[in-house]
């Protein structure tokens, strides 16, 4: 009842308060004064008047509004009144904290605004925003401003510091005591041009037949073999490969060595090779002796080797200098003994001397994947004693060493400094060169690895800092010098004059929708070690024709090929290569499905020239003119066919033969005027197929073209000539 009674009454209060804005209308016209609508609240008071009363408040109204407000204060009382939420004060100006290479989005999201905001704000400091995305990059200058214009304050945000990484790398122990130091035997290298007897010299001497078991008759790896000379004296040799492609693994051949033994024909004299391989002897400050081999041929001549070698430094003990040189032949066995005790009197002058204990120290020479043993690497040991279950370190692998072989595949149960030996136990194939040392337990050996790939981490992305950094200063300058000369112009100006320059820009879109069918050959090469592998990337590496098809090497690694390649090649629509490798008979019938090409090669220049005859193939031919005969214009006259007049020449054939069949153009002055073919050839009245040397004739070209006097007549024809890559690998 109560509540049927408040309505009612607030019903006609609400009458009441609209009758009277009405009747003050009139009012309010005549003294201009502000007419607001009168809001209820939960206390409804009477409005503030802003015009004197027109008439007495009723009593009625009075009485009424006053038991309105007594119930509706009851009622509230009954329900509980509610607190309003406290609203805390803004902070005045708001703190956005600055960071180095702040983009648009950065900043917005650091001044809690949307972006349309900071837009704004760079407008109103005068920047043009029409080339500016959400990712680019403000000046520090411009953020400043912006969060001046917006009414904030700013400041530097807190470098968070990295916590540094301790070092956890092995390294090689200091040099040892002196008087701890004991002899051993002296590593010696063979270098020299390809073909000049560097593997028939040792297989002498190790009375073995690897020469016969070349791929072409080239030594492609790096070989290490202790050999045991008559005398009791011990010499490892390490026959470095003499092609052109193996120049890196030559140079590590004489990294590790003691001696260098240059091998060089007494018939061909210094060569390519041979200069390359005295100059790693230099570099490596490694004493020479000079093999003059192939003396047993007629056309030797030894002398002349020597007078060569003196143009690079080379001085033998007869023109008084202080390099041996031994007269050879590897071929007949010939003062092979001679060449054995210069070696040793030249290592007894070094007195080379080894630590035998500690922890192992050497070198990688090759490595490779071995089916049965898995990552297997030739090693020469230059300090400790190495036996089995020792752990190594080498790169970003480890191994707990299992087995060991020497070079006759014999089982060892210790390697000991200057022995060559095959390391099996490796996790993973470590690269050919590196540093081999021993750890004390497992757990050292990760840390050791995972701080190198830690290292190699940082150091790519300080790489890729700078590049950015120095990509961010060159849009920087490049952006301020395009507006240099727009600062006086209206935007209006602005904007056209950067669409005037920009223009080019718009067709970005079609010629990269078309990249996707640029000339490209994706590549897979596989080697039988990694040296071998190296090798053939560095001949890659001096690809050049980029311009006429692109040479994408995707994948490269060391192994048969296997499954995974054929599905990368497949993803890329590339080429396997192999380097002594095999593919097996399921391998070859997943690619014959998928149709990928597996190419496998035992000697490297044919692997490259097979390469480049693939890079030829993916050329499209070009078109080639074969002139078929000349002709002299001699007359010029007009032939009236219906109602047009034709021009006609009268020629002579001066060279070859006119073909009616074949192309034909006009050339005067030099300068071609027509292509195509003819109207028609005539002999004497009559239309002729062919006209030979020395014949006249009349012929007409296009009704359009008419001819001059000493004007030329080219019959020829097209032909489509398979072009022929541009890259010179250098054999």
């Amino acid at each position: 009842m109560i509540q049927r009674m408040m309505l009612k009454l607030e019903n006609l209060v609400q009458l009441y308060c609209a009758c009277r804005q009405l009747h003050s209308l009139s009012y309010r016209k005549i003294h201009r004064t502000q007419w607001k609508p009168v809001q209820l609240s939960t206390y409804p008071n009477r409005p503030v008047q802003l015009h004197p009363p027109l008439w007495q408040t009723d009593t009625f109204i009075s009485v009424a509004l006053s038991q309105y407000r007594l119930l509706s204060t009851k009622e509230e009382k009954r329900v509980g009144k509610q607190k309003l939420p406290q609203i805390k004060p803004k902070i005045e100006r708001q703190e956005v904290e600055l960071q180095k290479r702040m983009t648009v989005e950065d900043l917005a999201r650091a001044m809690d605004k949307d972006i349309d905001h900071v837009y704004e704000a760079l407008l109103l400091i005068g920047i043009d925003i029409d080339s500016l995305e959400q990712d680019s990059v403000l000046e520090e200058v411009w953020i400043k401003e912006v969060i001046k214009k917006s009414g904030m304050k700013y400041k530097w945000a807190k470098l968070k510091q990295e916590k540094v990484r301790e070092n956890k790398d092995a390294v090689r122990r200091p040099p040892a005591d002196p008087a701890l130091l004991t002899p051993r035997p002296p590593v010696v290298t063979i270098l020299g041009h390809v073909d000049h007897g560097k593997t028939t010299l040792l297989d002498r001497l190790r009375k073995t037949q690897v020469a016969a078991m070349e791929a072409g008759g080239i030594t492609q790896h790096i070989g290490a073999f202790l050999v045991n000379l008559p005398s009791g004296e011990k010499i490892t040799f390490l026959d470095t490969p003499g092609h052109a492609a193996f120049s890196a693994m030559r140079a590590r051949g004489t990294h590790i060595t003691d001696i260098v033994i240059l091998v060089v024909a007494a018939e061909d004299g210094v060569m390519k090779q041979t200069i390359e391989s005295i100059q790693h002897a230099k570099d490596a400050k490694v004493p020479i002796i000079v093999a003059i081999n192939k003396c047993d041929k007629p056309e030797a001549d030894p002398e002349r080797v020597k007078k060569e070698l003196l143009a690079y430094d080379v001085i033998c003990e007869e023109y008084g200098g202080e390099v041996q040189a031994v007269h050879m032949s590897a071929l007949k066995g010939e003062n092979l003994l001679a060449l054995a005790e210069a070696t040793v009197a030249l290592a007894e002058v070094l007195e080379l001397k080894a630590d035998f204990t500690g922890l192992v120290e050497g070198t990688v020479i090759e490595s490779r994947t071995d089916k049965g043993r898995g990552p297997v690497t030739t090693a020469v040991i230059q300090r400790g004693t190495l036996r089995k279950g020792c752990i190594l370190v080498a790169g970003k692998s480890w191994a707990k060493v299992r087995l060991m072989f020497d070079e006759n595949g014999k089982t060892v149960d210790e390697a000991t400094p200057s022995m060559p030996v095959e390391i099996v136990g490796w996790k993973e194939v470590p690269s050919a060169g590196a540093e081999i040392l021993e750890v004390e337990s497992e757990q050292r050996a990760h840390e050791v690895v995972e701080w190198r790939n830690y290292d190699e981490k940082q150091e790519k992305i300080k790489e890729d800092m700078d590049v950015i950094e120095a990509k961010q200063k060159e849009h920087t300058d490049a952006y301020k010098k395009e507006r240099e000369n727009l600062g006086n112009l209206t935007w209006r100006q602005r904007k056209a004059a950067l669409y005037k320059t920009n223009k080019h820009l718009i067709t970005m879109r079609f010629k990269e929708r078309v990249e996707s069918d640029r000339n490209v050959l994706p590549v897979i090469v596989k080697g039988d070690v990694d040296g071998s592998t190296e090798a053939i990337l560095s001949i890659l590496d001096s690809y050049n024709a980029d311009n006429e098809c692109e040479l994408d090497v995707i994948h490269f690694g060391v192994g048969d090929v296997s499954e995974n390649d054929i599905n990368l090649a497949e993803t890329f629509n590339g080429i396997i290569y192999g380097f002594s490798v095999n593919a097996n008979k399921s391998i070859q019938q997943l690619a014959a499905k998928k149709g990928i090409k597996i190419k496998l090669h035992n000697i490297i220049y044919r692997l490259i020239d097979d390469l480049k005859d693939e890079l030829s193939s993916r050329l499209p031919p070009s078109l080639v003119e074969n002139i078929i005969g000349e002709a002299s214009v001699l007359a010029t006259f007009f032939v009236t066919v219906g109602k047009s007049k034709v021009p006609v020449a009268g020629c002579r054939v001066q060279k070859g033969q006119l073909d009616r069949k074949m192309l034909f153009k006009l050339i005067r002055n030099r300068d071609v005027i027509w292509k195509g073919y003819l109207t028609s050839l005539k002999h004497h009245k009559d239309d002729v197929q062919v006209i030979k040397t020395g014949m006249d004739c009349g012929l007409s070209l296009d009704k359009n073209i008419e001819f001059n006097i000493g004007d030329e007549i080219i019959c020829y024809e097209e032909k489509e000539v398979k072009q022929t890559i541009s890259w010179d690998p250098g054999f």
